[in-house]
């Protein structure tokens, strides 16, 4: 794990999770994570956190705010820090339906977090059917991007059913409380490096010209695909309405096999399966709501990690977003696969990643104020109907206290004036969709499960037809000798 140390500096990217955070778009993501088993008793649960957190030390920083805008937010050793605030323990009623917990999710991240405290929850929820319980975790995004969320977690979890006896955690001593003047001092200081890093990166395109050259081509090439996704906007449906605060949350279940096993009879990736699967979903919903989907094509905000395999466990955002085409348009499901598969090949050959990237380099120089309006523009509705985001998890079953993860379901969230997010994440052979909606505008997100069962389902079927065909244009085994 990364240092995380008192006093650090959101990044841009970071600050910008922030910034497009209103009273209707709460900026926080998280998961339903369902266990065998009866339920730990709280005391030994956050018992458990407890130990642990000396791993993750920015679950116990607050965000702390330079005077005048003057500079980034910091993070900030919080001295009222309370863990049981944090870990939180309630029950399901009778009879413990997965209904029941999936309305109290959505109730759950209804509430935006408290911004004068660590950024993040853990709900206990006890009373599930079938002699389970679940935890529902929530942390801002500005702490932790998706992948790195996939890190995080684990610190809570075993890869043994009996835990692995955690050490002696030292008294944590706070460091002292940050002065106004010290906070007006650090982002004088960060203004004022802003010149030394120009410079900095002046003095290496005079060692190094060519090498300068070409990346300022290919950052304007990148620039030049942002701006034509601004001139060609998304197409104006109902995902993209003023939403309010209140969000409904349902799943679908399928299994990592299939996506495998429909990917090798029809060609791509298991990503582009899943693409494939959403657009169906979509265009069922659509068409139950009545909208022509000829020649439609929405467009979905996709983030792609840029995490290096060195900063992996590391808090904080390292993602690009990309607009990702979603052709309803397209009847047959499998020649919807072939045109995802098709148009994702492009998109990665494209400087559409290298474009954000770029970017969010400029805004780690620029201003708060200008920081906050560039910002926006990133979530803008011209920009992508919803966000489609897929996060590979662990693939071997995991353990809190002695009881299995059986199942995860992840949470992502809503910018302004975007009434559903698609999060989806494997794990241990399971790959599970959660839709995070806004309750007024989506009152049939059921609809978009239940299509996404029956495109998976068209898909599988097609793959089955297609397997003996696959098998019998194989080349035959030479003889032995």
């Amino acid at each position: 794990m990364s240092p995380q140390s008192h006093l650090d500096r959101l990044s841009s990217v970071d600050a910008s999770f922030l910034s497009n955070e209103s009273s209707s778009s709460h900026m926080h993501v998280g998961a339903v994570l369902i266990f065998e088993g009866p339920p730990p008793r709280y005391e030994d649960f956050l018992e458990h956190v407890s130990s642990r957190l000396e791993l993750v030390p920015r679950f116990r920083q607050k965000l702390v705010f330079p005077p005048f805008e003057a500079g980034r937010p910091l993070w900030a050793d919080d001295h009222a820090f309370n863990l049981s605030y944090h870990v939180r323990h309630t029950a399901l009623p009778s009879p413990g339906s997965e209904g029941q917990l999936r309305r109290l999710t959505g109730r759950v991240f209804s509430q935006a977090l408290d911004r004068s405290k660590p950024l993040w929850e853990l709900w206990l929820v006890q009373g599930l059917e079938r002699n389970r319980f679940a935890l529902l975790s929530k942390t801002h995004h500005a702490l932790v991007d998706g992948v790195a969320g996939v890190d995080i977690s684990t610190v809570l979890f075993d890869v043994k059913p009996v835990p692995e006896p955690a050490e002696a955690e030292q008294e944590w001593l706070p460091n002292p409380e940050p002065s106004t003047v010290e906070l007006l001092a650090r982002g004088v200081a960060d203004v004022a490096s802003v010149p030394l890093k120009a410079a900095e990166r002046l003095a290496a395109a005079v060692q190094h010209p060519e090498a300068a050259a070409r990346r300022v081509g290919e950052g304007l090439e990148a620039l030049s695909e942002v701006a034509w996704n601004f001139a060609n906007p998304a197409p104006d449906v109902p995902l993209n309405v003023e939403i309010g605060t209140h969000r409904r949350f349902i799943w679908a279940r399928s299994e990592l096999a299939t996506f495998k096993r429909i990917k090798d009879a029809l060609g791509g990736t298991v990503n582009d399966v899943v693409l494939a699967v959403v657009t169906g979903a979509l265009r069922k919903w659509l068409d139950r709501r009545g909208i022509r989907t000829e020649g439609l094509e929405l467009r979905a905000l996709v983030p792609v990690s840029i995490r290096a395999e060195d900063e992996r466990g590391q808090l904080g955002n390292r993602i690009a977003a990309m607009r990702g085409p979603l052709p309803v348009y397209v009847e047959d499901p499998v020649r919807r696969l072939q045109v995802v598969r098709e148009a994702m090949g492009e998109l990665k050959q494209s400087k559409q990643a290298l474009g954000a990237e770029v970017i969010s380099r400029f805004n780690d120089f620029a201003p708060p104020t200008l920081l906050a309006q560039a910002s926006r523009i990133n979530f803008s509705t011209r920009l992508f109907n919803l966000i489609v985001t897929n996060v590979p998890g662990p693939q071997i079953p995991l353990y809190v206290l002695g009881r299995e993860l059986e199942e995860v379901f992840p949470v992502a969230f809503l910018p302004e004036n975007h009434a559903l997010a698609i999060a989806i994440m494997s794990y241990n052979g399971r790959i599970n969709f959660g839709l995070l909606a806004d309750y007024d505008a989506m009152e049939d997100v059921e609809k978009i499960s239940e299509g996404i069962t029956a495109s998976l389902d068209e898909l599988l079927a097609a793959a089955k037809e297609a397997e003996p065909e696959a098998e019998a244009t194989e080349p035959a085994e030479a003889p032995a000798g």
